[in-house]
């Protein structure tokens, strides 16, 4: 009997070292599973932190890098990345000479007096702000004229209209190659 005693005793000691030791483990991934937790947590903010890095960058379109050693350019880049809605700025001034710009399909000379961005407008100057409000709609309106899939759009509208709705969008020129597919009733040259 003492003999299983002894032989029990072990056993418990055997299994209460494997109790310790998985307890051990236990506590050692538990410590792992912390410090993943803690940098999982510090790369959340990481992003987050990046998201609205892309937000503010996005919001800010593009950046207009100024030519060195032209005070006139350097002053206008300022104005330009610093104007507080950059949305309304849908046409840039692309510098041509010093002094000298393209701002849409106008050619426009800019100057700098006392701190101010004027504009040479026929006779006279106008400020900066005068000048993009006054200018800014007819540029575009003139850029939207001379896009040309805007105007092919418009054609195939009106022809649906004029025709009635059979009329297949296709391209000028390859309704050019295949005149035999659209019947002479069909036709319209616009």
């Amino acid at each position: 009997m003492h003999q299983d005693y002894l032989n029990a005793s072990e056993y418990i000691v055997g299994l209460e070292n494997k109790f310790f030791k998985s307890k051990e483990t236990s506590l050692e991934l538990l410590k792992q599973l912390k410090m993943v937790e803690f940098e999982n947590e510090e790369l959340l903010q990481e992003i987050e932190t990046l998201k609205q890095y892309i937000i503010d960058l996005k919001s800010r379109i593009a950046v207009y890098i100024p030519v060195k050693n032209d005070q006139i350019d350097k002053r206008l880049a300022e104005y330009i990345n610093n104007y507080p809605d950059r949305q309304k700025l849908k046409i840039m001034f692309m510098r041509e000479s010093e002094g000298v710009y393209q701002f849409g399909t106008k050619r426009v000379a800019v100057r700098v007096d006392k701190d101010r961005i004027n504009i040479r407008v026929g006779g006279g100057y106008l400020s900066i702000d005068e000048f993009l409000d006054q200018y800014t709609p007819p540029e575009l309106e003139k850029m939207e004229r001379n896009n040309p899939m805007k105007r092919f759009t418009e054609k195939i509208a009106v022809q649906k209209t004029i025709l009635g709705k059979d009329v297949r969008e296709t391209s000028p020129v390859a309704r050019a190659l295949s005149p035999e597919k659209t019947s002479p009733s069909k036709r319209l040259t616009i």
